[in-house]
């Protein structure tokens, strides 16, 4: 929904990390970066061959607190972090965990994180971001044909990753060790494709072993169609100037427009193009009663509206006056509009 965008396998246009104060830090020397990566993120670039569907894998070491940490994103696949050393906050969820060694952080795809309040300090951070063909609970995965667990344990280690969306965990001596062992190879220019390949699957591994090991609560609702349109439709009101209809929504959400209509009415009692005009709406009046610095069609832009005209129609119908009147009318309780 935000810029930077990529395409996936499929063709399908979304939006992912673009790494942006992690690449100035590494560039201008603030932080030492140790990464093999394919698109947009920073580091050394993978072979055309090698790691396939490895989007990130490697390290940072932070030896001092830093004036940058990594704003709300998402990323191209799922990711999981392992910290070694210092300590690191990250927000996921409405929840903020003060991470310390040996924490394991694990975030799928479409779910939106950041690391730092709002800076990161002195640590040293290793992760993977492997992309398994999804960018939402409802679809199915795709391991690379190089995860060579069996299709047992694979199947198992899915259904943990798909069902449970607990964020943090503690890793095992295996999982550090598969971790350290990738930081050691990811400096060198060939033959690392197998090892690193070996590793991941160790780590795979091991990480199937903590969650069988553990009270893991599985939620079969993690992965249904209705949960894809809650997180399209929680994060829609940070994106309403883009131009969505409901065929654009049903693509971004890889759904047909059937399902898209189902299921937003169900959660909101309303059509997507309802939905989509009334969150408009909302803002706009947030944004008349509290900036008044702004002309009406400055306020129709920024809240999406095609033009300043659509914008009073849609306004007038809603509240019964016309944006004007609404802004000079003391004392009107948003709450109660909406």
């Amino acid at each position: 929904m935000s810029k930077p965008r990529y395409v996936d396998i499929d063709g399908k246009v979304y939006n992912a990390d673009s790494c942006i104060p992690l690449n100035k830090a590494w560039e201008s020397g603030d932080i030492k970066l140790h990464t093999l990566v394919r698109g947009s993120y920073p580091g050394q670039a993978l072979g055309i061959r090698d790691l396939s569907g490895v989007k990130s894998v490697g390290f940072w070491d932070s030896n001092k607190a830093q004036t940058w940490g990594l704003d709300w994103h998402r990323n191209e696949g799922i990711e999981i972090c392992y910290l070694e050393s210092g300590s690191l906050d990250f927000e996921i969820g409405g929840e903020l965990h003060h991470l310390k060694p040996r924490d394991l952080t694990i975030t799928r795809p479409w779910l939106s994180h950041k690391l730092g309040n709002p800076s990161i300090g002195a640590c040293k951070l290793h992760w993977m971001i492997l992309d398994v063909g999804v960018r939402h609970p409802h679809q199915e995965w795709t391991w690379p044909s190089w995860i060579i667990l069996n299709k047992e344990d694979l199947d198992i280690l899915t259904t943990y990753l798909r069902q449970n969306e607990s964020p943090v965990w503690k890793s095992s001596v295996e999982i550090a060790s598969g971790f350290e062992q990738i930081g050691q190879l990811v400096d060198k220019k060939s033959n690392y494709d197998s090892k690193i390949k070996i590793l991941i699957n160790s780590i795979f591994m091991a990480l199937l072993d903590v969650f069988k090991g553990g009270d893991v609560e599985l939620n079969d609702k993690l992965v249904q169609t209705k949960r894809t349109v809650e997180i399209f439709l929680q994060d829609l009101q940070n994106h309403l100037i883009e131009d969505w209809t409901t065929e654009s929504i049903a693509h971004h959400c890889n759904l047909g427009t059937t399902q898209i209509t189902k299921y937003c009415r169900e959660i909101t009692n309303m059509s997507p193009k309802q939905y989509l005009s009334y969150l408009r709406l909302k803002k706009a009046a947030v944004e008349l009663r509290l900036h008044m610095e702004k002309s009406i069609s400055e306020v129709a832009y920024e809240t999406g509206f095609s033009s300043p005209q659509y914008f009073a129609t849609a306004f007038r119908q809603f509240f019964k006056m016309t944006p004007q009147q609404f802004r000079e009318t003391p004392g009107r309780n948003l709450d109660e509009q909406f």
